[in-house]
């Protein structure tokens, strides 16, 4: 082959908006691809003399080109599990919900567990949390467990209890609770840790069905130009899928987003060295392990440093002895692993940040990047904090409305007045240099990265509430915003210098939006579409149209 043709890109995507992620404003020009990287970024000049006879040509007069999202946090399986079971989250109350799940039983006779996602007393009119017998009445003899909206608590009949030995006599487990009646019954609601005596068997799912459910999720990944993810398999007593079936995707061609796997913090170091050097290749790594520090403010399981407004008695509590917590972290840290906590309460992000600056003072500084995960709610003597050691804030923007009516948010009731003003404070932690990723929980809200982007950006409800946002204070700018959403969620997995933004070298993880988020007005984000995602050089999904 000649020289000059070695230089020939295989594909050239030209537009009038190119976010790299390196600026602040999307620059006219083109991109080339040749392999799986990027050939060069540049002008349209420039660009033009990397077309060949073979080279595909794209040309975008509007939208917005920019790198591939990457969500920092995605249960994979079970989002996938929850776009193929009963979603609650329209019911407006226990028995609107149970004759939904009555009637999804019925389609699907051969589930040997039916399985529902997204209900919340909290949306329910009477906002009471349901009994076990509204599922008894309709389904008898089939085990049900329905995983509410915030994942932190779960409704199961007494087929289930039967299965899983849930009786009076069941003690609960630490950090956990059994709801029970007056009488000392099981009412059938799980707080927290309780989940884990049912979702080793509920969530067993067979290899096969894992296979139709990643490949379901890989197809949605690509249609909302998300290309990279980490899967965060920890769920409470179970971590949800399957390694060897995501290696056999990676072997038959058939990954389409990187997956950066997330494992529980157990304290088995053998398992774990043996999955970061059997798991790293650029599509499929461990990318060390995640653990909870406690639960949500809305069920009052959120670990506070001061009395809930709304509940004085109680504070929450942590789900993990502190100790254990500290002492695990500590080891990992000695061993190069980094630590992803879940940590929605302002008591357990500092516990968390404790944690941390334990294992630095044990192991001295190294470039070992520790997570804190949701950040609820900060207490203002922890923001410098994450910068000083060099832990990263990975943030889900669209967990900023749970309601849909800003009249109807709890968190002002829960936290009070002064608390409120450091809820999901994005901009404050920026501005104090703390690296920031952002993501979705997926199926907690939907993949889609539009809503985040919104929210982030605007801060605002469904219902357009409060005038200029919640906290506007903390509202980020859209280049911030996309930033955090592609090269700091990069960063968080130590692939900033391969993903993240659009520069020459870097991998060919790219997106390309019907609109231009830079110039259209904020109510147009949420009904931006992708038209084309390119992840490792290849078209993964395109638009079903011409009109470019």
């Amino acid at each position: 082959m000649k020289y000059e043709e070695v230089k020939k890109a295989d594909m050239v995507l030209f537009g009038n908006a190119v976010f790299t992620a390196k600026e602040e404003k999307p620059i006219k020009g083109g991109i080339a691809i040749r392999g799986n990287k990027i050939l060069d970024v540049g002008s349209e000049y420039e660009m033009e003399s990397y077309i060949g006879h073979r080279t595909q040509v794209y040309r975008f007069e509007n939208g917005l080109i920019m790198p591939g999202f990457h969500d920092s946090h995605v249960h994979m399986i079970m989002g996938s599990l929850s776009q193929d079971s009963v979603n609650l989250h329209d019911a407006s109350s226990e028995e609107e919900a149970a004759e939904m799940v009555y009637q999804f039983a019925k389609s699907r006779s051969n589930d040997p567990w039916i399985l529902g996602f997204s209900w919340y007393h909290v949306f329910w009119k009477n906002k009471v949390l349901p009994h076990r017998s509204s599922l008894d009445r309709l389904i008898p003899d089939r085990p049900v467990f329905l995983l509410n909206f915030e994942g932190h608590g779960a409704w199961i009949n007494s087929k289930a209890m039967e299965i899983c030995n849930i009786n009076r006599n069941t003690p609960d487990p630490p950090f956990g609770e059994i709801a029970r009646d007056e009488n000392g019954e099981p009412t059938g609601y799980l707080y927290e840790t309780a989940m884990g005596l049912v979702t080793k068997y509920a969530y067993d799912i067979p290899d096969d069905r894992q296979r139709e459910v990643v490949k379901s999720f890989l197809a949605k990944a690509a249609r909302l130009g998300v290309t990279s993810i980490c899967d965060m398999q920890p769920f409470v007593g179970v971590d949800i899928g399957s390694l060897n079936v995501y290696r056999e995707f990676e072997t038959n061609g058939e990954l389409t987003v990187r997956l950066h796997i997330a494992t529980s913090l157990n304290g088995d170091m053998v398992r774990a060295r043996y999955l970061k050097e059997n798991y790293c290749s650029d599509k499929l790594m461990h990318s060390g392990f995640k653990e909870f520090l406690d639960g949500v403010a809305t069920t009052y399981t959120a670990f506070m440093l001061g009395p809930y407004s709304d509940k004085p008695y109680s504070c929450g509590s942590p789900l993990i002895s502190p100790e254990i917590i500290k002492n695990r972290l500590v080891e990992a840290d000695r061993e190069g692993f980094r630590v992803r906590l879940h940590a929605c309460g302002d008591g357990a992000i500092r516990l968390g940040l404790d944690c941390v600056e334990a294992a630095r003072n044990a192991n001295g500084t190294k470039d070992i990047r520790h997570t804190i995960e949701h950040i609820e709610n900060i207490h203002s003597d922890d923001i410098k904090r994450f910068a000083q050691l060099g832990v990263i804030a990975s943030m889900q923007p669209e967990h900023i409305t749970i309601t849909d009516i800003f009249a109807e948010n709890p968190y002002p009731i829960r936290l009070g007045s002064e608390r409120e003003r450091l809820t999901w404070a994005m901009k404050t932690l920026m501005q104090n240099g703390a690296p920031m990723a952002f993501g979705s929980d997926y199926p907690v809200v939907d993949l889609d990265p539009m809503p985040g982007v919104y929210r982030a950006v605007t801060r605002l409800h469904n219902d357009g509430e409060p005038e200029g946002g919640w906290n506007p204070q903390e509202r980020l700018t859209m280049a911030e915003t996309l930033r955090a959403y592609t090269l700091g969620s990069a960063y968080a997995m130590y692939r900033e210098n391969e993903l993240g933004t659009l520069e020459k070298g870097k991998f060919a993880d790219i997106v390309v939006l019907d609109r231009n988020l830079f110039e259209i007005v904020h109510e147009e984000i949420r009904d931006t579409k992708v038209r084309l995602t390119i992840m490792d050089g290849k078209v993964v999904f395109e638009q079903n149209s011409q009109e470019y």
